[in-house]
């Protein structure tokens, strides 16, 4: 996990100063992959709703704050208290890391003169992509946590979990609001912000203090 965080961090850091800086082959490629998804948008009117629908309603970022407030709400109620603050904590800092981050960069959104969506504010890094990272991931530690040994649904919530992160990253490329390093940006950083959630939640928790001893005994 320690390997995961430093390695997604370092990318996004990496990334973020190539937008920065405007690194053309980084920006030629975001390019012909926007215009390419743009005209197939236009030319098929009833995917692009269909995508329409998904990216608002489905993976809203809201909808996924959403399931994590009744996350934190379960584990408040089962008297998982210093558990419960994780994802909540998490899930604020990790959109207060956004917006600050859209702010310093100010990266103009994708510009059509044909748009089939649209969306306000700067695109880097994408907030739907980011959101939806985080907030699956850090279900899916909390089902760990519980049930993952004992439930047999565990492998098909982990799929829908995998494929709400990618398929929310499509919608945004694909309705041209958000170009491609803008979706990989908010990948990363929203996958940093859980790994580092979990090993400060293993390194500040009395059994993983234990298992640190155990481990250097």
């Amino acid at each position: 996990m320690r390997f995961s965080a430093v390695l997604s961090g370092a990318l996004a850091l990496l990334l973020l100063a190539l937008v920065a800086v405007g690194w053309s082959p980084l920006v030629s490629l975001d390019r012909s992959v926007g215009e390419a998804l743009h005209r197939s948008a236009v030319v098929m009117p009833g995917f692009t709703h269909a995508n329409r629908i998904l990216t608002d309603w489905v993976w809203d970022p809201w909808t996924m704050r959403g399931l994590i407030a009744v996350a934190v709400v379960v584990l408040w109620w089962r008297g998982e208290r210093r558990l419960a603050l994780w994802p909540a904590v998490t899930t604020v800092f990790a959109a207060g890391l956004e917006q600050g981050l859209k702010a310093a960069v100010g990266r103009p959104r994708p510009n059509w003169p044909d748009p089939v969506d649209s969306a306000h504010y700067a695109s880097f890094p994408s907030g739907h992509a980011m959101t939806a990272t985080v907030c699956c991931g850090l279900l899916l530690w909390v089902l760990a946590l519980h049930w993952r040994d004992a439930w047999r649904g565990w492998g098909a919530v982990a799929v829908t979990a995998v494929m709400s992160v990618l398929g929310v990253g499509w919608t945004r490329v694909y309705l041209g609001v958000h170009w491609p390093s803008d979706v990989v940006a908010g990948w990363l950083l929203g996958w940093t912000c859980v790994a580092v959630a979990i090993l400060l939640h293993r390194r500040t928790t009395p059994e993983g203090a234990r298992r640190r001893m155990g481990e250097t005994a």
